[in-house]
């Protein structure tokens, strides 16, 4: 994961009875000069033209890409007879500068849906935690919790209707409805998928390896949960961009829980690197 800043101060716009400088970034003024919470968008009809023309970097546009983020993480999700298990690493890079190890790449939306980070650090936690937000807003209306499929469904909404802004997200929504266990994966362009196995990052080849090798939907949750820690295990000793602490989550019919946050290295010298 990454965290880009970027200064749009010059963009805002002036309102009568608020000026640029008597305001915060992320506040705007109505026109009775009443402070309103809002995004500060560039003063045009087509803000995401303005974002490509203007904020691309030369490598972005060989790349076809508004803005080049330089970010690397491991995280993953599968289905199994027990539920879902999600495992994720704990580091956040800038390029090749290690920013983090300590980031908290799963999202804990409500008791049941848990939503994980892979891509710009900013971008993920505001939007999923804007989601949380969103699904509690339904809960009262509705009486009844969001299925997992709706979930993903308001994050895709909403994501699609900042595409081509430069988001940078690749994001798995997982929890247990009244169907049962599900898995979604929402992406920056708005896709969203359903599926039985997901990892993202730039460590998921190393973690798909491990996950081919040894996923079957009849594991035991102890076999799962190992199965889990494994294959981040592996992206983070593989992978540059990956690593810290190994957090596993399995989530079940009584909702989620944490099951561990082990150090990599610890693992690596206690566990794995002694069994190979």
């Amino acid at each position: 994961a990454v965290l880009t800043m970027v200064d749009l101060g010059f963009l805002q716009s002036t309102l009568p009875g608020c000026t640029p400088s008597s305001r915060p970034m992320s506040s705007a003024c109505d026109w009775d000069g009443e402070s309103v919470l809002e995004f500060a968008l560039p003063p045009l009809a087509d803000p995401s033209q303005f974002v490509k023309e203007h904020l691309v970097t030369e490598k972005g546009v060989e790349d076809n890409k508004y803005i080049k983020m330089e970010k690397g993480t491991t995280t993953l999700a599968f289905l199994f007879q027990g539920g879902v298990i999600v495992a994720v690493d704990s580091r956040a890079t800038m390029g090749n500068y290690i920013s983090s190890q300590t980031v908290k790449k799963v999202i804990e939306i409500n008791p049941y849906l848990l939503g994980t980070m892979a891509g710009g650090a900013a971008d993920c936690s505001y939007w999923e935690r804007e989601l949380g937000i969103q699904c509690r807003l339904f809960e009262l209306r509705s009486k009844r919790r969001p299925s997992v499929a709706a979930a993903a469904k308001m994050l895709q909404n909403t994501i699609y209707q900042y595409r081509n802004y430069g988001l940078s997200m690749g994001t798995m929504i997982a929890g247990w409805d009244h169907t049962g266990p599900a898995l979604f994966y929402v992406s920056d362009d708005g896709t969203r998928l359903k599926g039985n196995i997901f990892s993202v990052g730039s460590g998921s080849p190393f973690a798909y390896g491990v996950l081919d090798s040894g996923y079957s939907y009849d594991l035991s949750v102890e076999d799962a949960i190992q199965l889990g820690r494994r294959a981040i295990y592996q992206a983070t000793h593989r992978d540059a961009y990956s690593g810290g602490f190994i957090n596993v989550y399995h989530i079940h019919e009584e909702g989620w829980t944490k099951i561990s946050s082990d150090d990599m290295n610890d693992l690596h010298y206690e566990r794995y690197a002694v069994q190979a």
